[in-house]
């Protein structure tokens, strides 16, 4: 099949942008036309995003559970969100190491659960 016989052009897309001829590509960059820059890229705000959820997580542990590990995890997410755009890879170890507390706290809060609902201490 030739590029004449396919209705969708040379490439198998029915759209062509304004102004290329049916059946052939656009210049490059043609998208962006008119003197206008591209698009800006997407910001980085993974590790902003995830020190404010390890933040809160941290602090709803605290309260919520008596966790006690999660108040050093609060604390390095805290310092972290302050170091993000100055410092981020001292604010990515000590994410690493506010999600690690979180962990582990839960963990031990579970396993505290379970011994003592095992063993019967949580009966009536």
């Amino acid at each position: 099949m030739s590029s004449q016989d396919n209705p969708y052009g040379q490439e198998g897309y029915p759209y062509q942008p304004y102004g290329a001829p049916y059946g052939q590509q656009p210049p490059p960059n043609y998208g962006y036309g008119y003197g206008y820059p591209p698009p800006p890229k997407p910001s980085s705000d993974g590790p902003r995003a995830n020190a404010i959820v390890a933040l809160v997580l941290n602090l709803m542990a605290v309260m919520s559970c008596c966790n006690l590990l999660a108040i050093p995890g609060a604390i390095l997410a805290g310092l972290a969100l302050g170091r993000v755009s100055t410092e981020p890879d001292t604010a990515k170890r000590m994410l690493v190491w506010s999600w690690t507390l979180f962990g582990l706290g839960f963990l031990l809060g579970i396993s505290l659960f379970l011994f003592l609902g095992l063993n019967g201490y949580l009966d009536d």
